[in-house]
């Protein structure tokens, strides 16, 4: 069983070496150049170019890319699983659907199942990570594209952004906001819904917002002490430590799984992003 994501997971490239997963990258576009990202991205870099006023751009995966890969696997006769990138932050989702279906009438025995995960960065990571861990047990074909679905159903997403303008320049919320949000030291915390971003609530200062994440975590997650905590950011690893003692001293989870925010979730949230991933209080095995 071959198991397919995108870069939309934001798990490290050594991931994907370790543990025998196909990664499809979306493509950042930065100072007139395209990298796909995750593995041709230096992302310490990329975040100190945005810090300068880079404006980088993002494009999905090519179709080509879906079909060469789902293809070579076709005619080698094996089933495979693509956990995807939300389709409502990305058409890559439907564009893989797409080119599988295509791929069906060429290799009508190729079984290919599609999970439109409705997360995003380590949301979809952790989700990634569970089917690794299924898939590694020996869990049947069926039976793991529906646990993972499970999984994906009952993961949470709360963020955090440093910078509001990242977000207006993307579209999600108006650049007047923007404007009086930074004069304000507004930080908004926004969840993901049905795969879509949702503003929640609008915190006067970092602190505050970081203190607000974690009362959230507690009112959605229940208890925390058998879960992995997962804490993507923009590049700031300082606020990703005082965060974890706030939800150790309040929650004591099980353990913390910490990533970069990749370039193409990052092109849209920006250096200083912080966003924090569990299941909710209503997910079972």
């Amino acid at each position: 069983m071959i198991l397919f994501t995108d870069s939309g997971s934001d798990l490290p490239k050594k991931f994907f070496d370790e543990h025998d997963v196909v990664l499809f990258p979306l493509r950042v576009h930065l100072n007139n150049q395209e990298y796909p990202d995750i593995i041709g991205v230096d992302l310490k870099e990329f975040y100190d170019e945005m810090r300068k006023g880079a404006a980088p751009k993002t494009s999905q995966v090519s179709p080509e890319d879906f079909y060469n890969t789902f293809e070579k696997y076709a005619k080698e006769g094996e089933e495979g699983i693509y956990i995807s990138f939300s389709s409502q932050l990305s058409g890559t989702y439907n564009t893989a659907v797409m080119i599988a279906e295509q791929l069906r009438e060429k290799y009508p025995d190729f079984k290919l199942n599609m999970i439109d995960t409705k997360c995003a960065s380590l949301g979809q990571g952790l989700v990634v990570k569970k089917a690794v861990e299924l898939r590694d047990a020996g869990v049947p074909f069926d039976e793991l594209a529906e646990k993972v679905e499970n999984y994906a159903n009952h993961m949470q997403h709360i963020f955090t952004v440093e910078n509001l303008d990242y977000l207006a320049r993307g579209g999600r919320i108006s650049k007047s906001s923007a404007f009086f949000g930074g004069l304000m030291s507004i930080k908004p915390i926004l969840h993901v819904e049905d795969g879509k971003l949702i503003p929640l609530e609008k915190v006067r200062g970092r602190k505050k917002a970081l203190a607000r994440m974690v009362e959230m975590m507690a009112e959605r997650g229940g208890d925390f002490s058998n879960k992995i905590v997962g804490i993507s950011h923009g590049d700031d690893l300082e606020t990703v430590e005082e965060l974890k003692k706030l939800i150790e001293a309040k929650l004591h989870p099980k353990g913390f799984d910490v990533t970069m925010v990749g370039a193409v979730i990052g092109s849209h949230s920006g250096p200083g992003t912080l966003a924090i991933f569990f299941t909710d209080q209503d997910y079972k095995e």
